[in-house]
């Protein structure tokens, strides 16, 4: 690896705890390419997204029944504090959603692509077996991610993306469009059906937006009222409060109909119940976060009675990752980028991640 320095600037997550578990090094090792099917890649940018939050809380914990605070826990169980329910190896450099150049290649590696632009798909597989869940693991989480200058991934795991964004723009799209885009294949979203959005002004949230009507389905964003004008650059059918008083009156309002075929959740919480009453006779509902409360009310009768069908929405198929390269290379997908950080400042811009006050993807870039 010719030209690659020895070190590297990094965040490293020591532990388990609050903002200072993120350590900032101006010499860290660089990764080594140890397996013939890893790349090194150059990082230009990646994004926030609250998978590092909650790693590095322990929020995922089932000792935890709290929103998501991006603060310390009083008690999380070290058996299962991380997204698939299992310890994580510190230290730890997280970020999943890399965009880099390629530097060197294993001995399996295409040479050719040495200098290319790529992003990485953020799950891990057993690529002999690549559909299977069991054997899944997540870039930042099971392996060192994307918020130092260099990172590594298996060849499988990333794709060259012929684009006229910035590094900065096509980092806000792996984590949130990918997660958003198989929520959508979860419950066959199509043309025809109509979409509510929770958490519409997040990354997943404004990713939903856009993969939804690309489809061909009406889109109902609910976020709060101070977002809404930036919301409303998404072109949703119509924006809607994060939670009216008496939702299915407001639909009738806003687009004179007071039941959806879809849930796109992302919130869950208190207001859980109220988007089921919505749901038209055989409706579906998709989840894929939980930031509002993990714990919910349900009533069985109402999912039996209507005949509801739930899906939880994480792991995704592996055509979900270059589906997405190609919708942003045709331009039908675009960024929602709302502020970018420097390295050195990542604990002030994943401040800003947790006080939710931007509407789209905050990224940290590296050049």
């Amino acid at each position: 690896m010719n030209n690659i320095p020895a070190t590297m600037k990094a965040i490293v997550l020591k532990g388990h705890g609050d903002l200072e578990a993120n350590e900032y090094h101006e010499a860290w090792p660089i990764p080594q390419i140890e397996n013939p099917d890893e790349v090194l890649i150059k990082v230009h940018a990646c994004g926030m997204n609250n998978t590092d939050v909650n790693t590095r809380t322990g929020w995922y914990s089932k000792a935890v029944s709290e929103a998501t605070t991006g603060g310390a826990y009083e008690a999380i169980d070290t058996e299962d504090p991380s997204w698939g329910g299992a310890p994580i190896t510190f230290p730890r450099i997280q970020g999943a959603d890399i965009v880099g150049t390629v530097v060197a290649v294993g001995d399996n590696g295409n040479e050719k692509i040495i200098g290319k632009r790529v992003m990485a798909d953020c799950w891990l597989r057993d690529w002999d077996n690549p559909e299977n869940k069991n054997s899944t693991g997540y870039f930042g989480s099971e392996c060192d991610g994307g918020f130092a200058q260099y990172t590594k991934a298996n060849r499988h795991n990333i794709q060259v993306v012929n684009s006229n964004l910035s590094d900065a723009e096509l980092a806000t799209f792996s984590c949130s469009y990918t997660t958003a885009e198989n929520l959508l294949n979860r419950v066959g979203c199509k043309a025809g059906d109509t979409v509510l959005i929770t958490g519409a002004s997040g990354g997943v949230g404004s990713a939903l937006i856009q993969l939804a009507k690309r489809r061909g389905a009406k889109t109902i964003a609910m976020a709060s009222e101070a977002k809404h004008a930036d919301v409303a650059k998404l072109e949703p059918t119509a924006i809607l409060p994060r939670a009216p008083q008496n939702l299915a009156k407001a639909l009738q309002e806003a687009i004179g109909q007071d039941t959806v075929s879809i849930v796109a959740d992302i919130a869950g919480g208190d207001y859980f119940p109220t988007l089921l009453d919505v749901l038209e006779r055989g409706g579906r509902y998709g989840t894929s976060g939980a930031i509002a409360g993990p714990i919910v009310e349900l009533d069985l009768r109402t999912l039996y009675l209507k005949d509801l069908t739930f899906h939880g929405c994480t792991i995704t198929t592996t055509n979900v990752f270059p589906d997405l390269i190609g919708y942003i290379e045709r331009g039908e997908v675009k960024p929602a980028l709302a502020a970018t950080y420097p390295l050195e400042k990542f604990n002030e811009g994943q401040q800003a991640f947790i006080d939710k006050k931007h509407t789209g993807n905050i990224v940290v870039t590296l050049d």
